[in-house]
């Protein structure tokens, strides 16, 4: 049986899931004038740009490396960044403005490319190739989630992970505003051992850390034990720029037959290097 109390949390977090769900895009337009990397070393990127109206922007380049461009609302922009200890897999680096009005309304412009000169071919030979990079951002990615259960009133160990299928960005924002995922859950020793689940996630950026994520998925063991899951993610810091670690709360519920119930406590890494982005 449900308490009150669990019943007016589950409410309040729903509520507050389709209030952050629904956010709208802004319409300020962007104007790319320029874009180069200096053949001379310092490389430098020079970027300048203008906008159908005044906003605040910042740089994405390469879908790794972010710099603020104009911190004060303005049409005009243009900036000066050392690429030299940049390191990239392709001489053609993608880049992305994203810009805010006044009123925080987020927009950006289309993907562009910039050339790097031939000499920056010598900086890249440094660095780790791209086979070592994928393979080692695999053995990471791969690593399972540890977690701990707690359910009929004793404490399970458990292991999972989830994987990001669809991630669906918008506006001026680092990670996905929305994302579906599937996710496999093992619970050591348990009654109940095996989970496959279907979830969402909506992702708020927030300062201090790096967001704030409520959820729910649908989870089944294919034996009868089938449930809704509200969940709350805490995104704490980045690892090599990629991988997020975060930590997780989730109320796993069987609404019918027993009406079971377990809390589940986890630690994982969040990234969508493998998800389709929209």
């Amino acid at each position: 049986m449900i308490s009150g109390f669990y019943r007016m949390n589950i409410l309040l977090f729903v509520l507050a899931l389709f209030s952050v769900s629904f956010a709208q895009k802004g319409d300020i337009e962007v104007f790319l004038i320029d874009s180069y990397v200096t053949p001379e070393t310092p490389h430098k990127f020079v970027i300048s740009f203008f906008t159908s109206g005044e906003c605040s922007a910042r740089l994405v380049i390469d879908q790794r490396y972010e710099y603020q461009i104009s911190p004060d609302l303005q049409t005009d922009h243009r900036a000066e960044i050392d690429m030299t200890s940049l390191v990239f897999d392709s001489l053609l680096v993608p880049f992305k403005i994203f810009v805010s009005d006044a009123d925080s309304n987020p927009s950006e412009s289309e993907t562009y490319e910039v050339a790097l000169p031939e000499a920056y071919e010598m900086k890249k030979g440094d660095g780790p190739g791209l086979f070592q990079v994928c393979c080692f951002g695999g053995v990471i990615f791969g690593l399972p989630n540890p977690s701990v259960i707690y359910y009929d009133g004793e404490q399970y160990w458990g292991l999972g992970k989830e994987i990001p299928l669809l991630s669906i960005y918008s506006g001026n924002f680092t990670y996905p505003r929305h994302y579906l995922s599937l996710e496999y859950n093992y619970i050591i020793d348990a009654p109940v051992k095996n989970f496959l689940r279907a979830g969402y996630k909506n992702i708020i950026e927030i300062p201090g850390i790096e967001y704030i994520s409520p959820g729910v998925n649908l989870f089944t063991d294919f034996e009868g034990f089938n449930g809704i899951a509200p969940e709350i993610s805490a995104g704490l810091f980045k690892i090599y720029g990629t991988f997020t670690l975060y930590a997780r709360y989730r109320y796993n519920l069987q609404p019918s037959g027993d009406k079971k119930f377990f809390n589940e406590i986890s630690l994982g890494l969040f990234s969508n290097f493998f998800s389709f982005n929209l």
